[in-house]
């Protein structure tokens, strides 16, 4: 771990997988609709494969082969392609948009709720995430979590790691880039905000499965701070 010359003003968070688990809540809101249809399937594996559809729905938006669209949306598309691979062809569209909606009820890491609260108490803390602000909105609101600002790569229209999305937060935090610090459990998230001059805080968690880096793999970044949940990150930084 890098000595840090100063601290960081604000503090920016990545939220899939940084700060909730999507795949345990995801895996179990299907596993929910499975039940009440009668229907049989690996939960786990169909959370997984959502999540492997979100690189390439972003990537298709990056490369202007379809125009700009929020997650909620990308994540929609992304449902109807997997819903006959599962049993779940049957579904309404009313059923089809509230199980998409399991991603606005994605559960906390047990570290995140205390952990925010100890950072916010030095720090500004906000959201910096590729999750469109009504998702956000919700997801902040029912899992509990505070926040001081919540940002998203709906404000840049673009999504992370655009260089865009990093300088957007912080033009509307009105900080210089080396006043923030990104914080994800992402590699090439850090590794983005990192090049627009932003610290870098890398937590490791336990997503068995990520590929939301499609076309933008690991890094031999070395960032500032490692840690292993929220709770050593306040430790870290003195919070």
């Amino acid at each position: 771990m890098k000595a840090l010359r100063e601290s960081p003003r604000a503090l920016t968070f990545d939220v899939f997988g940084s700060v909730v688990d999507w795949r345990t809540s995801i895996a179990e809101e299907a596993a929910a609709v499975g039940r009440s249809k009668g229907i049989e399937a690996d939960w786990e594996a169909f959370a997984d494969a959502w999540r492997q559809g979100y690189g390439p729905a972003m990537n298709r938006v990056r490369e202007g082969r379809v125009p700009w669209t929020v997650l909620d949306d990308l994540h929609r598309s992304i449902l109807e392609s997997l819903l006959d691979d599962y049993g779940l062809g049957g579904l309404s569209e009313r059923e089809k948009d509230e199980l998409n909606r399991a991603w606005h009820r994605l559960r906390p890491w047990p570290d995140a709720i205390p952990g925010l609260a100890r950072l916010r108490s030095k720090y500004l803390v906000a959201t910096l995430s590729n999750g469109n602000m009504a998702l956000l909105t919700n997801l902040s609101r029912n899992a509990g979590l505070t926040w001081d600002c919540i940002l998203s790569a709906e404000l840049a229209r673009h999504y992370k790691p655009d260089p865009e999305v990093y300088r957007t937060a912080a033009r509307m935090l009105a900080l210089d880039p080396g006043e923030i610090m990104m914080v994800a459990s992402h590699e090439f998230d850090l590794a983005g905000a990192q090049a627009v001059g932003f610290r870098t805080a890398f937590v490791r968690r336990s997503e068995l499965v990520d590929s939301v880096g499609a076309g933008h793999g690991g890094t031999d970044s070395t960032f500032d701070i490692e840690v292993t949940d929220f709770l050593e990150l306040a430790d870290a930084l003195q919070a």
